[in-house]
């Protein structure tokens, strides 16, 4: 999948929320914080997780099928247009073409809607374009998944942040006007190839001298390419009937097929790489917007302040002390709590009645579920019961260190080993090392007397 594709999904499912309210997301979160990485990647990782499973992912790959098959749609409606605009401007080659006519029919339509577009890019800076209108109804029609219908108002969401609507409608509006003008340029030297056809020019109300005025005007641009345009005595010989001179015919069907070429093919194709590069440089800074209210809200769920990097950075040469932030005015109570203890150890102890127990922690959701009870009702003092058969890893220790700074006094447990298993003493030295640093009172034996009493 692509990261614009992986933008768009996380786009989708905040909008969803945003209107249907939050999603059931603990799984999702708790995948996206193990997964690390900064605000961005996780709410990325959670939004792909939501949108696997609420089938947003499949209804994507459907969408993105009906916008191929509505693409394809567009292409055979260009090409076609293209040859019946060359058809209705040379006619049947029983009768003169009519040279102003057939140009108009040519470029006329092609021309009002390119100033149209480029009106809009100006003024209004985005351009709801009929033919991008039109293919993203096509797309979610042939998508047939109900599931789809929130995916466009996302995309264009997405993609205003940057002005990229602008350019990306572009690319599809001058890519299928360039292929109506290349159809019509092939139809038109078939047609030219295969039937002969007089040119002449009519007029009640212009004089002669307009329309060679226009005519080399026209012209001048494709001259420079080596197309040839009729001399001054063609023109005003052309005003009265066809003239029946093959070269005079050469003439105006070469005027024809450059003006075609330079006013009609070259703008759109210079446009539409224009647009592409334009689109594919946007596109490259396509970000999430944080300041979004459903991302902000996102942050402490997945990136909670109680939470460390762990081993992403070097170790430090030495752990700092910790010093609690909470008076024994503020606290109250004792509390236990062990960390990352394996089944085999019966857990937990017999305590005081006025000791509670936390539990043991063994995920991020735990954690997280006791730093912010802790935040808000902090205990005079507290016991952290560890198992030193387990390296002291900068993420117990920080856990430890987050703990120590919501209680008003903390000591370690640093639990004796199973009946018949002994602890490894340079493991067991690296605790003891560690939690010197961060300054807290450990010991190996239950600490209940001073939960209790808080003396020794």
């Amino acid at each position: 999948m692509t990261e614009l594709n992986n933008l768009w999904l996380t786009e989708t499912i905040r909008l969803r929320e945003e209107h249907a309210g939050p999603l059931e997301d603990l799984e999702a979160n708790r995948l996206a914080r193990s997964a690390a990485g900064d605000l961005p990647t996780r709410i990325q990782r959670r939004a792909l997780w939501l949108a696997e499973r609420d089938g947003l992912s499949d209804a994507l790959k459907h969408w993105l099928q009906g916008a191929r098959l509505a693409l394809i749609v567009l292409t055979v409606l260009a090409v076609v247009s293209g040859a019946g605009l060359a058809f209705a401007a040379m006619g049947d080659g029983l009768h003169p073409v009519n040279v102003f006519w057939a140009l108009g029919s040519l470029l006329g339509l092609n021309l009002i809607l390119l100033l149209s577009w480029a009106l809009g890019l100006v003024f209004a800076g985005e351009h709801g374009a009929s033919l991008g209108r039109l293919w993203l109804w096509l797309s979610e029609k042939f998508a047939r998944d109900a599931k789809a219908a929130q995916l466009a108002p996302a995309l264009l969401l997405l993609l205003q942040r940057q002005k990229l609507n602008r350019w990306a409608i572009g690319v599809l509006v001058n890519s299928l006007w360039l292929l109506a003008m290349l159809s019509a340029l092939v139809i038109l030297l078939t047609l030219m190839a295969t039937r002969r056809y007089g040119f002449v020019w009519e007029t009640t109300i212009l004089s002669a001298d307009t329309f060679i005025a226009v005519t080399q005007a026209l012209g001048a641009l494709p001259a420079l390419l080596g197309f040839s345009v009729p001399t001054e005595e063609m023109i005003r010989a052309s005003g009265d009937a066809a003239l029946n001179i093959e070269s005079a015919r050469q003439a105006w069907a070469a005027w024809l097929v450059g003006v075609l070429l330079v006013y009609g093919v070259v703008p759109r194709l210079l446009l539409a790489v224009l647009c592409l590069w334009r689109w594919k440089s946007g596109k490259a800074a396509l970000c999430l917007d944080l300041n979004l209210p459903g991302y902000a809200q996102l942050r402490e769920r997945l990136m909670p302040t109680s939470e460390r990097l762990g081993v992403s950075d070097a170790a430090p040469q030495q752990l700092h002390r910790v010093e609690s932030g909470v008076s024994e005015q503020q606290s109250e109570g004792a509390l236990l709590v062990a960390i990352e203890l394996d089944d085999d150890r019966p857990w937990p102890p017999q305590l005081p009645n006025n000791v509670s127990n936390a539990g043991i922690l063994d995920s991020r959701e735990s954690r997280n579920k006791l730093l912010e009870q802790l935040s808000r009702f902090p205990p005079a003092r507290l016991a952290i019961a560890c198992d030193p058969r387990r390296s002291p890893d900068r993420g117990s220790l920080a856990l430890i260190a987050e703990l120590a700074r919501n209680a008003s006094a903390t000591r370690v447990w640093l639990l004796q080993a199973p009946p018949g298993e002994a602890l490894d003493a340079d493991r067991l030295g690296d605790w003891h090392v560690a939690l010197e640093q961060l300054e807290l009172p450990f010991a190996d034996c239950a600490p209940m007397n001073w939960l209790e009493t808080g003396h020794d």
